[in-house]
């Protein structure tokens, strides 16, 4: 089949289109600016939310499937300026899904744990959502738009997605290991609790959607839900970094200038009963990280 990914720079559509040209698809990565991995699928900048730039670059590339990671995802920047938030995470899926469906091609939205308020986690995919701050408000309209779009689309929510290498910015993950590995110590909020997600174990999921063309919303992220101090422990244990470095502070202490969900998370109950791609438990996710973050060094080591 051929695919049109959106984000390809980014964290998940980086490994999304990994995924799908190893099984033999033909990959077409949108995004903004030049290319920042080394694969070998076709790739074209193009500003999502520009409407007819995008629907040029689609229409071009007549995708049978396309899917849409790209977002504008830190989540005080989007609280200091909605307009740019609406634009990319609004804006943007609205364009994507309008060529969709005059192309009738397969929408996988991807989204967040943060359409919901986190006062009755962890959530199902039949929970009403409640979003709270621009990030949220403007990832559940992008859901809606979506859906209006491409009424047979899939919704993918994940959480705290983390990976190695990382994409652009830091991802959670990536910022943690590069504290501890020099030492430093980090505040880990011990009041919130999220489904942390493994990326190359959400692209999987993800692309499987895209593949089979599956609709509905699934809960594609990380198979347990922890309060950020365990995770930070945890990945203390596998990486051997020291666990005293971690400071559990509370939320309500810190000076934040977007609302978070504090008891969120998501059941991945639907995604182990039907996909073949499975939600992976911490210990397996962060081994995994592991493995990735060494591998990483190595090539890092050699280069320098």
């Amino acid at each position: 089949m051929r695919f049109l990914v959106t984000g390809s720079n980014g964290l998940v559509g980086s490994r999304v289109c990994a995924l799908l040209e190893k099984g033999g698809h033909q990959v077409v990565g949108l995004g903004r600016g030049p290319q920042r991995t080394e694969e070998a699928y076709h790739y074209v900048a193009c500003e999502l939310t520009r409407e007819q730039d995008v629907a040029a670059a689609i229409e071009s590339i007549a995708p049978e499937v396309i899917i849409h990671p790209a977002s504008m995802t830190e989540v005080d920047a989007c609280e200091r300026d909605p307009e740019l938030a609406y634009a990319a995470n609004v804006n943007a899926t609205a364009a994507v899904a309008r060529s969709a469906r005059k192309l009738g091609a397969h929408l996988v939205h991807v989204s967040t744990d943060y359409v919901f308020d986190g006062e009755h986690g962890p959530y199902d995919e039949q929970a009403l959502p409640n979003p709270r701050g621009v990030y949220a408000i403007t990832k559940h309209m992008a859901e809606q738009v979506a859906r209006t779009f491409v009424p047979g689309c899939a919704i993918a929510r994940t959480a705290v997605v983390y990976g190695w290498p990382a994409a652009g910015r830091a991802n959670f993950g990536a910022w943690l290991v590069g504290a501890l590995e020099k030492g430093q110590r980090v505040n880990l909020f011990e009041d919130q609790f999220v489904s942390a997600s493994f990326a190359d174990s959400v692209a999987a999921m993800v692309a499987e959607l895209g593949e089979r063309k599956l609709g509905g919303i699934w809960n594609t992220c990380g198979a347990e839900v922890v309060d950020r101090v365990r995770f930070g422990r945890a990945l203390c244990e596998v990486f051997g970094f020291d666990p005293g470095l971690i400071t559990p502070v509370r939320m309500a202490d810190m000076k934040l200038a977007s609302p978070r969900p504090l008891r969120s998370g998501l059941k991945v109950d639907k995604a182990r009963a039907q996909l073949r791609a499975q939600p992976l438990n911490l210990a397996e996710s962060l081994t995994r990280f592991h493995a990735a973050w060494k591998a990483g060094r190595g090539t890092e080591e050699k280069k320098s």
